[in-house]
């Protein structure tokens, strides 16, 4: 079973369901298949912990101090909640963009790590929490299998489940392993900055003191800061502040209430300055997103 296999699948499911662009949600309710016709523009979004699988065409994935470019036959595996920018580089009509994203359960995750191999404990030096890796032909089949499996109520209660703990058994074990290991171990650095990325989740209206959270998670002020920027890629008041303007789109797209209003509960102090700063990172005002999102 080679890698057209599960995207030819992919294709099919698609084809079936009549959606030429955008996203079909898999019957599981965490999954999601992803097709596009084009090229876009770069767009902001939250990624989750998540493995998400290129299987045909290109997109690029960044923060503001790093960028990688994901091809056919490779994977994202994102081990933190991460404010991203993104964009489709290759896609034609008849060369669409198709990708597939499986969401990470942290407690599947912490259950398997005391069977890994000592062996593989040093792999995925880099503490960024997202890395590149290939998709290989086990994985694929792993995946191809689960989807298969979710197609019946009974297999998807009964079989699906084992294969996604095998899905995620081999992520752990992969190549780049070692990020997603680092993370389940009480104490570490990795494991730290997540606690601090959790926090500041939990709470987008208070205001961040990075000295009492760093202190929170038993770090120095200069240490922690280096290594949330390691992790994550930004500070952490850019960190706070990109899912502050991210949470505040949502709402604004998702819900009546006035661009005050939302400012105010994402912790802005000041109308004003929301929108200075939410013009600046998505090229309008909120007042113009909710009127283009209302058009299409």
């Amino acid at each position: 079973m080679g890698p057209q296999a599960l995207l030819d699948y992919v294709l099919a499911r698609l084809d079936r369901s009549g959606i030429t662009e955008g996203v079909l949600r898999c019957e599981d309710g965490g999954a999601v298949f992803l097709i596009h016709p084009t090229t876009t523009q770069h767009d902001a979004n939250v990624y989750r912990p998540l493995l998400c699988a290129v299987l045909q065409g290109a997109k690029e994935v960044g923060t503001s101090t790093r960028t990688l470019t994901v091809r056919a036959g490779q994977s994202l595996i994102v081990s933190n909640a991460l404010p991203v920018v993104s964009r489709i580089t290759e896609a034609t009509p008849d060369h669409p963009y198709v990708a597939l994203v499986f969401p990470l359960d942290l407690d599947v995750l912490r259950a398997l790590a005391p069977g890994v191999p000592q062996s593989s404990a040093n792999h995925g030096s880099d503490p960024f929490s997202i890395c590149l890796t290939p998709t290989d032909d086990d994985l694929q089949a792993a995946l191809l299998l689960y989807f298969c499996q979710c197609k019946t109520e009974e297999e998807r209660h009964m079989l699906a489940p084992i294969t996604a703990r095998e899905i995620h058994a081999r992520l752990l074990i992969g190549q780049h392993g070692g990020t997603l290991q680092k993370l389940l171990w009480h104490e570490n650095t990795a494991s730290r900055i997540f606690v601090a990325t959790s926090e500041i989740r939990s709470d987008l209206g208070k205001p961040l003191v990075v000295r009492e959270l760093a202190a929170r998670v038993g770090m120095s002020s200069s240490a922690f800061f280096e290594q949330f920027k390691a992790v994550t890629g930004n500070s952490p008041l850019q960190y706070q502040k990109d899912l502050r303007l991210l949470h505040a789109r949502n709402e604004l797209q998702t819900t009546g209430a006035k661009v005050s209003e939302i400012a105010y509960g994402v912790g802005y102090q000041s109308p004003a300055q929301f929108s200075r700063e939410y013009a600046r990172k998505f090229g309008c005002s909120p007042r113009q997103d909710r009127t283009a999102e209302v058009v299409q």
